[in-house]
């Protein structure tokens, strides 16, 4: 008894594949939470990066870039692209820095109505 193709094809085709058992979800791991100065919060509610970084830069001395690092938990090619985009083209502040002799590098924004 010779079979066809298409009776051997018909007859894989009726192979099932093994059914799959339902895969386990993964425990959530928490996600670290930025350490920020407690002097820096200057309200109860929920304060976002970019205030808590303009709230750096408008302080007297500035803040350095390893300052906002450690405040936002930010790498430090996200801290100058936030001057350049955000403090800068966006809200049009004037970022000023400067560096005493043998310290590192401060940056400082100018609030509008103070001069």
């Amino acid at each position: 008894m010779q079979t066809s193709r298409s009776e051997s094809k018909s007859k894989s085709a009726r192979k099932t594949a093994p059914s799959k058992q339902p895969r386990r979800a993964a425990a959530a791991k928490p996600k670290p939470q930025p350490i920020a100065d407690a002097s820096l919060s200057t309200s109860t509610s929920r304060t976002t990066k970019q205030e808590l970084v303009l709230t750096l830069l408008s302080r007297k001395d500035g803040a350095s870039i390893d300052d906002i690092m450690k405040a936002t938990s930010w790498q430090v090619h996200s801290v100058r692209g936030f001057f350049a985009g955000t403090v800068k083209k966006k809200l049009g502040f004037t970022l000023t820095s400067s560096r005493a002799e043998g310290e590192v590098r401060r940056y400082r924004i100018e609030l509008r109505g103070a001069r």
